[in-house]
């Protein structure tokens, strides 16, 4: 692999050369991941860029006197971690027909399978979001790659990538909805009586084991806080052998950045900080995002994660709470499966068409799946 078609000085380049206002400015809501925010404060830590595999090439349309209607957070990915929409095996597949699948390009949040705009500002420019999409289709064969794709993506964008014939993709993840609860007890009368009893179950143990929490946002933590944010998250990368994709740093500047939109809950015992879950927040949503322990725990990681943020939800009046990929044991605690959707393009015909086979095959299996996960709902009928 030859790094020198993709290194363009015209496309790849800093998100931060382009200015907050006017890239966070494209849509109502960026969601805070491909927030001008975590963009920039990622390459500052050194977490994307370089040597990373995450090389930034935002692409945009701009009106004739250069500000900004549509822009596309886009990568030239040497790999596929950090995307939670594996293609592995089209990887694999790809490269014994000849095609290397890496670098391909790729329009996604780094490391948060969160659905969001990734075309911002289609909502307004639908045209120019498809010139976009367009402009990736040639970029792909300009460059010599194989592919590009769009992770996560929201219905606006959908639709302008359906008309323009990419391959589609869905999954399921867990979400759970705030139902106008006055308190989490009210959330559990909800539930039938298994769930109910296990839920309090749960938290009967890790009260007694004398944890206790509480929740800090980005412009209130200090330096010991930040440092158990980043053990705790390297702690979790350690446990299960994988290499981490952030450091202190990040966390530090975006903390900083995000003030009151960035929120820890520090779980603790006898006085000693232990564990930590790291979220974001906008007006409608929490975010789960990074969890850890230095110490072996289970229950404490349900309440951390899932329990405390659903308490957080009730009281701040947040309508929905998305605690992270995968995961059907979430269902019997309340939260219950939402599709997420990516888009495909395949330069190669004959590869497109034995991934597109592939994704019939997966669509049927998952639509199979939907039935179980059903049986699974944790909520009263009737």
């Amino acid at each position: 692999m030859t790094n020198s078609r993709t290194e363009s000085p015209d496309l790849q380049r800093p998100f931060s050369s382009i200015g907050e206002v006017a890239w966070n400015g494209l849509c109502d809501s960026t969601g805070p991941f491909v927030d001008w925010r975590f963009l920039a404060s990622a390459e500052e830590a050194g977490c994307t860029g370089a040597d990373t595999g995450w090389r930034p090439c935002p692409l945009t349309e701009a009106r004739d006197d250069g500000s900004l209607i549509c822009a596309a957070p886009a990568w030239f990915k040497d790999h596929s971690h950090g995307e939670f929409v594996f293609d592995f095996a089209w990887a694999q597949a790809s490269g014994r027909a000849g095609m290397p699948w890496y670098p391909k390009l790729l329009v996604a949040a780094p490391f948060s399978p969160v659905t969001g705009p990734r075309l911002l500002g289609s909502a307004d420019h639908p045209s120019a979001a498809l010139d976009l999409v367009r402009r990736m289709e040639t970029l792909v064969g300009e460059l010599g790659l194989w592919s590009a794709g769009v992770n996560f993506c929201d219905a606006d964008d959908a639709d302008i990538l359906r008309e323009a014939g990419w391959l589609e993709r869905f999954d399921w993840q867990y979400h759970w909805r705030n139902d106008g609860y006055r308190d989490f007890d009210e959330f559990l009368s909800r539930l039938r009586r298994k769930p109910r009893k296990n839920i309090r179950a749960e938290r009967r143990r890790v009260h007694e084991q004398g944890w206790r929490f509480r929740w800090r946002h980005g412009a209130s933590l200090d330096e010991c806080e930040l440092d158990l944010v980043d053990r705790c998250y390297q702690t979790t990368f350690a446990v299960y052998g994988n290499l981490p994709s952030l450091n202190r740093d990040f966390f530090e500047k975006a903390a900083a950045r995000f003030g009151r939109e960035f929120l820890v809950c520090i779980a603790e015992r006898d006085g000693e900080d232990l564990a930590c879950a790291v979220f974001w927040r906008d007006a409608k949503r929490l975010y789960g995002r990074y969890w850890g322990s230095l110490v072996e725990t289970r229950d404490v990681h349900f309440e951390t994660c899932y329990y405390q943020g659903i308490d957080y939800c009730i009281r701040e009046g947040i309508e929905w709470f998305e605690p992270g990929a995968q995961g059907e044991h979430k269902i019997r605690r309340g939260f219950l499966p939402r599709p997420t959707r990516s888009f495909h393009y395949i330069r190669h015909p004959g590869l497109r068409e034995g991934v597109s086979r592939w994704l019939a095959a997966e669509g049927e299996f998952l639509e199979e799946r939907s039935k179980r996960l059903a049986e699974l709902d944790p909520f009263r009928t009737g």
